[in-house]
C-alpha cells in the first residue's frame, strides 16, 4: 500500500487573545494505569500540528533563534502546537567517546528554567501556540535527553525525559528517563491527551500502549535517526495497535532523512472497507527537505473510532503477561554488559 504524501493546507489565523490558564495536571506520575481525566466537552474537533522539519547549526544560540522564528511562522499557518525535532538545543550533537570530550558535552547541559527555555515559554504565551521544545537537560550525575510540552499560556504541562537511552552509542552519556506521562493540553475551546516518546522509544511497544494506558490520544515523537523504511512501519503499528494517533518531527537533510510524518490511528471504516482494503492512517509524509510542515487531525473522529473498534485496552489479558512486569532477563542471547535495562534514577 503506497504512503500518502499530501500536506494539508489551512488557512491562516491571527493568534487570539490570551485568558488565564485553567487548572491541569502538571504530568506528575499518576498512581492508577487508567485515564483520570473524565469525558471530553465534545467541542475541540481538529488538533492543527506544525512538524518543524529543520537543519541545526549546532550553537545553541542559532537554533533559539531558529526555533523561535519556525514557531511564529508555526503561528501564522494556525497551528495549534509547534514540534521541534530532538534534543534541538545542540542539534543532537554527537558526545565524543573520550572522557575529556564526553565532559565538555555534557557541560553544554541547561536547566529547565534557563533563558533558553524560557524563550520558547513566552513564545507560546506571545504565540498563543502551544510549543514542543527539546534540549540537553542539566541533571543530576548526567544530562538527559528532554521534550518540554508548553501551552498556548506559556506554562510546562509536562517535561518528559527520553526513557529508551541508546546505550549502545553516544546516549551512554545520558540519564534515562523513569517513566511515561500523560497531560491534558488546554486548546481554545477543549482540550486534548498528549503523551511524549523520543525517537528510539518508538522501536519498543510498551511505549505507546504505556501512553495509552495513560489516556494519550496523540503521541508527539521529537527524532533524529533515519525514518524512511522500516522506522516509519514501527509507527504505523504503534499508532493502529493502540488507536492512538502519532506525530513525529525529524531532522532534515544532511543532519537526517526528514520524513516526518503523521499517523492517525484509524484503519477500519466505520461501515465496512472499500474494496475490501484498509484505510490508510497516514495523512502526512513530508520528503526530507527542511520546513514547517502543516498536517489536521480530527479528533472527533479519533475519538468515535476507539469507541467502537477493537484495538487498545479494552480486550487486552494483562493477567497474561506477566514478563511484561519482569526485570528478569529471560532470553540469553539479548544479553548485553551495555545494558541499563534494570536503572530507575530518581530526581535528586
Amino acid at each position: 500500500m503506497s504512503a500518502v504524501r499530501v500536506a494539508v493546507c489551512i488557512p491562516a489565523r491571527v493568534p487570539h487573545g490570551r485568558t488565564a490558564p485553567p487548572s491541569r495536571p502538571t504530568g506528575a506520575p499518576q498512581e492508577k494505569r487508567v485515564p483520570a481525566f473524565g469525558p471530553h466537552n465534545g467541542v475541540v474537533t481538529d488538533l492543527r500540528l506544525a512538524l518543524c522539519q529543520l537543519a541545526s547549526s549546532g550553537d545553541p544560540q542559532a537554533n533559539l533563534d531558529k526555533g523561535l522564528a519556525v514557531c511564529s511562522r508555526a503561528a501564522e499557518k494556525g497551528a495549534d502546537i509547534a514540534i521541534l525535532p530532538e534534543m534541538w538545543h545542540i542539534g543532537y550533537a554527537p558526545c565524543p567517546d573520550d572522557e575529556a570530550g564526553r565532559a565538555r558535552w555534557q557541560e553544554m547541559a541547561i536547566a529547565r528554567h534557563d533563558p533558553w527555555v524560557s524563550a520558547f515559554r513566552k513564545a507560546a504565551s506571545d504565540l498563543n501556540l502551544a510549543i514542543v521544545a527539546t534540549f540537553l537537560e542539566r541533571w543530576p550525575g548526567s544530562p538527559r535527553n528532554t521534550a518540554l510540552l508548553i501551552d498556548r499560556h506559556g506554562q510546562d504541562v509536562l517535561c518528559y525525559a527520553k526513557v529508551h537511552t541508546c546505550d549502545w552509542g553516544m546516549e551512554k552519556a545520558l540519564t534515562p528517563g523513569e517513566s511515561f506521562e500523560v497531560a491534558r493540553l488546554d486548546m481554545e475551546g477543549g482540550f486534548v491527551d498528549l503523551g511524549v516518546m523520543i525517537c528510539a522509544d518508538r522501536e519498543f511497544p510498551e511505549s505507546a500502549r504505556e501512553l495509552m494506558l495513560g489516556g494519550a490520544e496523540v503521541i508527539l515523537v521529537p527524532n533524529a535517526c533515519p525514518m524512511a523504511g522500516e522506522r516509519s512501519y514501527q509507527l504505523r503499528s504503534r499508532a493502529f495497535e493502540n488507536m492512538t494517533a502519532i506525530a513525529t518531527v525529524n531532522y532534515s537533510a544532511p543532519d537526517q532523512d526528514g520524513h516526518s510524518s503523521v499517523f492517525d490511528g484509524m484503519v477500519f471504516e466505520k461501515n465496512g472497507q472499500p474494496n475490501g482494503q484498509p484505510r490508510d492512517q497516514l495523512i502526512f509524509e513530508a520528503g526530507d527537505g527542511e520546513d514547517v510542515y502543516l498536517a489536521t487531525l480530527n479528533l472527533d473522529a479519533l475519538r468515535e473510532y476507539r469507541r467502537r473498534e477493537t484495538m487498545g485496552d479494552a480486550y487486552r489479558k494483562p493477567s497474561a503477561y506477566r514478563r511484561l512486569m519482569s526485570d528478569e532477563q529471560g532470553v540469553p542471547v539479548f544479553d548485553r554488559s551495555d545494558s541499563r535495562r534494570g536503572s530507575v534514577i530518581t530526581e535528586g
